[in-house]
């Protein structure tokens, strides 16, 4: 069973991906709704918010374990990984490599969380991949809010993209790389005010890396391509959520943040 972690309903982003790889996968789907959004949380509280998570998810009987939120990876994959040495990890990191690699001015903007734009992660890729590019952060405040609440498309969302697109605009970003998982819910968002630059979403890369690693660890068996959704939040809300932007049918349940210790 595969398990997929992030704080609101951005991660099923790559839970889509994922399914379409794997329509017979068992996937049990994590929202941490009632501590939502994560991207302006102190590092210290976030990361001990994001180790409970996936302890919990282990309980479960998941492997591997896809951390599809970018402000929980930027602070707290390392020791994730440390913590749990027996189960595969997925985290996600900023796509800077492919961004870099399709780049035609070399200049490349990342649209992201704060915590994910001040994480070690990013700063990694940024010295490894970019020598010789400018790359762009830009914390995109309040995006999260509105796919949470499942406006994808109304005239205030427009506006907050358009102003958070502006200052890639003035760099000269001919690339753009939606580093939170919440972002692809807005990708035809982003693509009609900035309809000349090439926008990366890694979710299908994500998918592809879970599949890889879920077979050479030998976790693949007969599964029945079932979904569980599970979030900390309204499990109405959730469901509604499900509905609304599309995402594959599935079970719906709470789960109080005191058990994800």
């Amino acid at each position: 069973m595969i398990a997929i972690y992030d704080s609101g309903i951005g991660g099923a982003s790559v839970l889509n991906a994922v399914r379409a790889l794997a329509p017979t996968a068992d996937i049990i789907y994590l929202a941490d709704q009632a501590r939502c959004p994560y991207g302006d949380r102190p590092v210290g509280e976030l990361h001990q918010i994001a180790l409970g998570c996936v302890a919990w998810l282990i309980r479960q009987g998941a492997a591997p374990v896809v951390v599809a939120c970018n402000s929980a990876s930027a602070v707290a994959l390392t020791d994730m990984r440390i913590a749990h040495p027996a189960v595969p990890f997925v985290g996600m990191v900023p796509a800077v490599k492919p961004a870099v690699q399709q780049t035609r001015h070399g200049v490349v903007g990342v649209m992201a969380t704060a915590a994910t734009l001040q994480g070690r992660l990013f700063h990694e890729v940024k010295t490894q991949y970019a020598a010789g590019v400018t790359v762009v952060g830009q914390a995109c405040h309040g995006l999260v809010e509105f796919v949470e609440a499942g406006d994808i498309s109304s005239p205030a969302l427009h506006a907050a993209v358009s102003a958070h697109l502006a200052p890639l605009h003035t760099a000269g970003a001919d690339v753009i790389v939606l580093g939170c998982t919440h972002y692809p819910f807005l990708q035809s968002v982003i693509q009609h005010l900035a309809p000349d630059v090439t926008i990366i979403d890694p979710a299908p890369a994500v998918a592809r890396q879970t599949l890889h690693i879920t077979q050479t660890h030998g976790l693949s068996r007969p599964e029945q391509g079932q979904t569980w959704y599970y979030t900390t939040g309204s499990k109405d809300h959730l469901a509604w959520q499900i509905q609304a932007l599309g995402l594959p049918f599935g079970a719906v349940a709470h789960v109080a943040v005191e058990e994800l210790v």
